[in-house]
């Protein structure tokens, strides 16, 4: 019994390459999409024999992360092999969130590829190498940004509200009952907290940890 199936991607050369790759191995391919659309006819058509989606992210009509989605929620015993020339923070995001079994990058060879099948189909998840370092970065970074948000003190946290608000430390000394240069010292203290270089740093901080 060979694992079936259904590829899709809006370029026919990276069809014809997945196609080649695939031949004489587990794994049949019963079905090429160009499309997400199409896909969806196709996984309708097929879903009772059909294992396994690889498919594209960048496609016309309905790209490969809605079409992840759509297919976690309509056919969740369908496993989704995402596919991508990207390997940006905010793409790898996308895919974890749509629930994909898997994501590997196109320039991956035979063996990876056909090693992210296998995995996927004994119900466990194939995120390439290049991808989890991303992945690892990403939560590092974000721990890095949540350690320094707890950092800052109650008082701190006050006043950098304040600031996003476009208080001025004077107009910030009058409203929390404290002298100019106490707002000036807590400022400082904020920007070497946060890492920030200026007000406009602040800001931007502010806004990513739901400041306001």
């Amino acid at each position: 019994m060979k694992y079936k199936i259904l590829l899709v991607d809006d370029h026919y050369i990276i069809l014809d390459g997945l196609l080649s790759v695939l031949k004489n191995t587990e794994f049949e391919v019963i079905g090429l999409a160009n499309n997400g659309e199409l896909a969806l006819e196709l996984i309708n058509k097929n879903y009772e024999t059909l294992d396994i989606v690889i498919s594209d992210i960048d496609m016309p009509q309905l790209n490969g992360i809605e079409l992840c989605k759509i297919i976690k929620k309509q056919f969740p015993k369908l496993k989704m092999l995402m596919l991508s020339m990207y390997n940006s923070p905010a793409i790898v995001k996308e895919v974890v969130a749509a629930e994909a079994d898997g994501f590997i990058l196109k320039n991956s060879g035979k063996d990876e590829l056909t090693a992210a099948l296998s995995r996927i189909m004994n119900n466990a998840t194939y995120y390439s190498g290049e991808l989890l370092a991303l992945i690892y970065a990403e939560i590092v970074k974000e721990k890095e940004n949540q350690s320094g948000l707890k950092a800052l003190s109650e008082r701190e946290l006050e006043i950098l509200t304040l600031i996003v608000q476009e208080y001025t430390s004077d107009q910030i000394a009058e409203k929390l009952f404290i002298s100019k240069r106490t707002v000036d010292n807590h400022r400082l203290h904020i920007l070497e907290k946060t890492g920030c270089k200026s007000t406009i740093g602040l800001v931007k901080y502010a806004m990513k940890h739901g400041i306001s």
